[in-house]
């Protein structure tokens, strides 16, 4: 099995994003990456059969939580190496450029990302090709168990990609609709030849670093202070964008309890399944390692 780093507290920004994206755009992502694939169009079943390890996942169960993969929804890649894909980002948008097919390429990448190297080298190189692509940065404070404040003398994470001369934002990564804003805007730059862009969207996780909470037998390995986690489920994005719906006469109350109990379900069963579905065979460990000649 596979370390399951969750998604929630975050949702507004995979969301924003990709409500402006084409089907055939390009996302690649990191450890924390289910929100990413489902906004981009992923489908719900083959996630959490690929969480399972199981054939029927997207990644047909060789990959589990960390390495979510689906051509089909433009999902091309995650994995837990920090900074590990955009590179691949880079890549896709380069590639993009010269088949000048109109392809948006996103790299989703976290705060602790930016410590690396790969990073800067990366936005220069998209700077002087103008490539479109836009670099994604989920700002939650903290790189795995370490506070912000302990591995960067500036929380600015935004004013690192302007000395390349990228335009940058820094957006509220919790409201769903101004984390909208800036991406429409950013995706038609880049579709107009004037990438790349940058993106730092100050956001929170409510779960744990791995799993939903960091007790491990019985010890608490969560550093951060119970207040401050209260504070910020005070700004949940869900429950933030309902309350917009409603008060701005979108939809009802009872709209959105009847969308949430459709969802309960659509989940349990999709667990259901994959509880259910066969293990990759061990005599095929060595496919789709490498791509088949057809």
């Amino acid at each position: 099995m596979c370390p399951v780093h969750l998604y929630t507290g975050q949702e507004a920004v995979a969301a924003g994003i990709c409500c402006h994206l084409n089907p055939d755009d390009y996302i690649f992502s990191n450890h924390r990456s289910h929100g990413h694939y489902l906004a981009k169009g992923g489908d719900l079943k083959k996630l959490i059969a690929e969480v399972y390890c199981k054939e029927k996942g997207c990644s047909r169960g060789r990959g589990g939580s960390m390495h979510v993969y689906d051509l089909e929804a433009g999902m091309m890649g995650s994995a837990p190496i920090v900074a590990g894909t955009i590179s691949l980002a880079l890549g896709a948008a380069l590639a993009s450029r010269i088949r000048k097919d109109n392809r948006v390429s996103i790299t989703f990448l976290g705060d602790g990302a930016t410590g690396e190297g790969v990073l800067y080298e990366s936005l220069n190189y998209a700077a002087l090709k103008k490539l479109p692509i836009i670099f994604v940065c989920e700002n939650n404070y903290y790189s795995t168990h370490l506070p912000i404040s302990e591995i960067r003398v500036s929380d600015q994470i935004y004013k690192v990609a302007q000395p390349f001369g990228v335009k940058t934002h820094r957006v509220d990564g919790n409201d769903v609709l101004a984390v909208s804003d800036v991406a429409r805007e950013a995706v038609s730059l880049c579709r107009e030849g004037q990438g790349p862009v940058f993106i730092e969207a100050m956001t929170y996780r409510m779960r744990g670093h791995v799993g939903p909470d960091d007790n491990i037998q019985g010890t608490h390995t969560d550093i951060r202070p119970k207040e401050e986690i209260e504070q910020w489920r005070l700004k949940d994005p869900l429950t933030r964008f309902e309350k917009y719906l409603v008060e701005n006469n979108v939809c009802t109350q009872a709209y959105l309890s009847d969308i949430q109990e459709c969802l309960q379900k659509e989940i349990e069963e999709a667990h259901h399944e994959a509880c259910q579905d066969a293990f990759p065979d061990s005599k095929e460990i060595a496919k789709y390692v490498f791509r088949e000649n057809t």
